[in-house]
């Protein structure tokens, strides 16, 4: 009796798991498969290219709420910084701002400009002068009226380009041109290492 109820392992049907393959020929030659297609999830980015997925952990306290605050101060402080002297118009002043003002950069840039020597000279033209020896206080003195004659002169050859250039390449610009002069001006009296932004163009370069 008991083999009336035994039944073979052979006569239990074994459920299939059917999988859904995609078949290799629909693929072009090469075809590679993109993350979303492996599972796998790739965590957005904003603008400044933090990671969204990557959060930071909520702060347990006020204390801690407060240093997280500061240090995201502190990289929005660098990314700024490093933006405004690399150019990026994102961070720049608006008196930087502009195809018009990038062109006035440019121009000075790639020059040597008396401004530069300028305060140098004044620098030695103040000790000369302290000195009781009437030679040298008139060389001092001499220097100082070399210097003025030459900012002044610079000053007129800049002003001249810069309305030159920004006319036939801005024809149609809004931006006044004797303010376009003034910027190109004091950019020319600062020393290049110190110039904000930094410059993109080389000494002698064609503009």
């Amino acid at each position: 009796m008991p083999s009336l109820f035994r039944r073979k392992q052979s006569d239990v049907a074994t459920p299939e798991v059917e999988e859904e393959v995609t078949p290799a020929e629909s693929r072009p030659k090469g075809y590679t498969p993109s993350k979303k297609e492996l599972g796998v999830v790739t965590p957005k980015r904003t603008s400044t290219g933090r990671r969204v997925g990557g959060a930071e952990p909520a702060p347990a306290n006020r204390r801690e709420q407060l240093k997280q605050m500061r240090e995201r101060q502190r990289v929005e402080r660098a990314e700024a910084s490093a933006g405004m002297k690399a150019g990026d118009e994102r961070y720049l002043l608006a008196r930087d701002r502009g195809p018009e003002r990038a062109l006035v950069r440019d121009i000075i840039d790639s020059r040597r400009t008396v401004g530069t020597y300028f305060f140098g000279g004044a620098l030695i033209v103040l000790i000369g002068s302290t000195v009781q020896i009437p030679a040298v206080q008139l060389a001092s003195n001499l220097l100082w009226l070399i210097l003025a004659v030459g900012v002044v002169i610079d000053s007129v050859l800049i002003s001249r380009k810069v309305k030159r250039l920004v006319n036939e390449r801005f024809p149609k610009t809004t931006q006044r041109v004797g303010s376009l002069q003034i910027y190109g001006v004091m950019r020319g009296l600062t020393f290049r290492r110190m110039r904000v932004p930094k410059a993109r163009v080389e000494l002698g370069d064609a503009v």
